[in-house]
């Protein structure tokens, strides 16, 4: 009888891709995606330790579990990611039902653990402390049928005094060119019009094999994909941005005119504190490259409120650096320590009741902007890709969901003589901005044009792409790299 399997991820984009990769392992090995509703015979939790009380979330879960695991002989819980890099065998030590802990360096070796745990009749832990294999030499089940995450990195090089990944997922570590082109091409050959570059500051491609340009190089290079419509990235790193980079997204058709840029602090003497090594006119100026060459660019950002040592003057320069960069949106955090980070061991931890008083007046100065830069949008025509589970009042409102070019969320109205039969998910329409709110848009006309898509026909089958993993080692850009990458690559049709 075949075994089932469901994966709960906790935090990032990183995580959430990484738990494809989870997926496409034990499919591999002959397990199936648990049914709504169906009690898994394997339960993996892909955690994150960057979050506020990870290690409480985590042990609320397994304890949930624990009672199903005792209503179901043979259950298996196994426990990866980066708090499973942190805790290791501290896991099984609380949590003695836990059957297989892993960490951020091999998840290749799920599919093995849980087997020798079968076997052994007790729980496996294994926690490398290097990178074991690529995650991209592995088979993922991909999430979505019309866009799908790229890694063209892991780890990092930095030293934040605030972040505790580098310790867990290590130096940075880049793939060839030739690998990454071949997995968009894959992607793409199975229906997705849009794929997300991912690395932990993905504007430092290259450094590992010294070509300081690289990540250019492959903005320009995925322009060259056929059948590739949009192209993202996240996250950059402000140091490290270049302006060959915003001339290859204001020049590459298909890279999308959004740029996720990590603030943090507009205060300089809280970024020396932070370890970022970039001060606020340096952010600021590098904003005014990037709308000199995309007048139509959405910026995003993270800010940090209540680094210790933070006065009412450090957190001013924030707000003022917020009032001239006019982010379209802004994810805020509020400090807390994180065991094992510098910042942790700092003196001057702000009071609580200070950061949750700057907090709600960021959150104010912010929702105000992003209000008054989203009404500059309305009447303007937009292209949506149609999405899945973004709008969750669309069942009341009769609306369905998409993004712009630009990353913004459009709520829309699905009517009009130009839709061709029934709009899905995956598919491509046009329509015109009504009404503004903060945090997203609405566009109550008609419909002005709808294009149905392959990724449109895979999630009205319920399918959605598997791909191999991808490892040819090719070194350069170019046309030329992308067609025989293409052609080589190993890709599993859509399967349910």
């Amino acid at each position: 009888m075949t075994r089932t399997y469901a994966i709960r991820t906790f935090g990032c984009q990183m995580n959430v891709h990484d738990s494809e990769r989870l997926a496409g392992q034990l499919e591999d090995a002959g397990y199936a995606h648990a049914a709504d509703g169906e009690d898994p015979d394997v339960v993996v939790l892909n955690t994150c330790a960057v979050r506020e009380n990870a290690d409480n979330k985590l042990y609320g879960h397994l304890g949930h579990l624990r009672a199903a695991k005792t209503a179901k002989p043979g259950m298996q819980i196994a426990v990866g990611g980066c708090l499973a890099q942190k805790d290791r065998g501290e896991i099984v030590q609380r949590a003695p039902w836990v059957d297989v802990v892993f960490g951020t360096h091999n998840i290749s070796s799920l599919p093995v653990l849980l087997e020798r745990a079968r076997h052994n009749a007790e729980a496996q832990v294994e926690i490398l402390e290097a990178l074991e294999t690529f995650p991209s030499t592995l088979p993922a089940r991909r999430e979505s049928a019309y866009s799908g995450w790229v890694s063209i990195s892991v780890g990092c090089n930095n030293t934040c005094t605030f972040c505790i990944v580098p310790s867990l997922r290590g130096k940075e570590r880049d793939r060839r060119p030739g690998e990454i082109l071949a997995e968009v091409e894959a992607l793409v050959a199975e229906g997705v019009l849009e794929v997300t570059l991912l690395g932990q500051n993905v504007n430092s491609y290259g450094v590992e094999f010294g070509d300081r340009y690289a990540f250019g190089k492959l903005l320009r290079a995925c322009g060259s994909v056929d059948g590739l419509e949009r192209v993202r990235f996240t996250s950059p790193h402000p140091a490290a941005f270049t302006d060959d980079v915003i001339d290859a997204m204001a020049e590459t058709p298909n890279v999308c005119h959004q740029l996720h840029m990590p603030l943090q602090s507009g205060s300089d003497r809280v970024l020396k504190a932070m370890r970022r090594s970039y001060r606020s006119t340096r952010f600021l100026s590098i904003l005014d490259r990037v709308r000199e060459a995309m007048p139509d660019a959405a910026i995003t950002t993270d800010i940090i409120v209540g680094f210790p040592g933070e006065t009412e003057e450090d957190f001013e320069q924030t707000l003022e650096v917020v009032r001239q960069a006019r982010f379209s949106s802004a994810f805020t955090f509020q400090y807390s320590p994180r065991p094992g980070t510098p910042a942790a061991e700092m003196e001057d931890q702000v009071p609580k009741a200070v950061v949750q008083e700057r907090y709600d007046r960021l959150v104010e100065l912010q929702n105000e902007i992003a209000w008054q830069e989203n009404k500059k949008l309305v009447g303007r025509t937009v292209e949506l890709l149609v999405a899945s589970g973004e709008g969750r009042k669309d069942a009341e409102t009769h609306r369905m969901s998409g993004r712009a070019r630009d990353g913004r969320l459009v709520h829309f109205a699905p009517v009009g003589e130009a839709v061709d039969r029934e709009i899905r998910p995956g598919d491509v329409v046009e329509t015109t901005i009504t009404y503004a709110a903060p945090h997203h848009l609405v566009a109550d006309g008609d419909v002005l044009s709808h294009r149905r898509t392959r990724a449109g026909d895979n999630v009205e089958a319920g399918l959605r792409p598997k791909t191999k993993g991808v490892s040819l080692g090719l070194p350069s850009f170019g046309a030329a790299s992308v067609a025989s990458v293409a052609s080589g690559a190993d890709v599993e049709g859509c399967s349910l």
